[in-house]
């Protein structure tokens, strides 16, 4: 299976569907953390007709995640929500067989459609909360692999009620790792989306 991994700079699907015997590639604006496979350092669109079986989409979530949504007014006066909606809409339409498209909660639901599937990192053998949706054309649901707790919680300053490992240092990686996909949820894509 031809896999492409859109808007991955990690590797961590990429490297779960190369693991799973298949041909994967990741595209990014930036550089690829991981050498194991295949990764294009530009624009998705540029490469999304080329015969590809199957894609995983990470559209970036910062001008679409209701986390921000203090934020929207200005987003949308300046058209840069709007162009976030739009670049999700292309991922939803290209033309490939089989499209998961996740993001955290967000305005996808009410601008273009629910998400088909809300998933958790606990279902998937690690003890963290992350509400992830999925959007999906071509695709079963993914089935929980490895049940766990939901991990330790703090409270800050202004008492939200976080998930521990969210509580990440000030550091100018800290998005990235908070961004990036677990790898049993990563794996699960793999084995399940991989063997269709």
């Amino acid at each position: 299976m031809r896999v492409l991994i859109a808007c991955e700079y990690s590797g961590a699907v990429r490297d779960a569907f190369i693991r799973a015997g298949h041909y994967a590639a990741s595209c990014d604006l930036l550089p690829s953390d991981s050498p194991l496979g295949d990764h294009y350092q530009g624009n998705v669109l540029d490469i999304l007709d080329h015969g590809w079986d199957l894609m995983v989409a990470h559209p970036p979530c910062t001008h679409l995640a209701v986390s921000g949504a203090k934020h929207f007014a200005k987003k949308q006066a300046s058209g840069v929500q709007q162009d976030a909606l739009s670049f999700v809409q292309m991922l939803l339409d290209a033309p490939i067989l089989r499209i998961a498209l996740e993001n955290p909660i967000s305005i996808i639901s009410s601008r273009i459609r629910k998400p088909d599937q809300i998933i958790q990192p606990y279902q998937f053998g690690h003890e963290a909360t992350k509400t992830t949706c999925l959007w999906l054309k071509g695709l079963p649901h993914l089935l929980p692999t490895d049940i766990v707790g939901k991990g330790e919680r703090h409270v800050t300053k202004g008492g939200k009620s976080l998930p521990k490992w969210y509580n990440l240092p000030p550091s100018p990686t800290r998005w990235k790792e908070r961004s990036k996909t677990f790898q049993g949820i990563a794996d699960a894509m793999a084995n399940q989306w991989g063997n269709l």
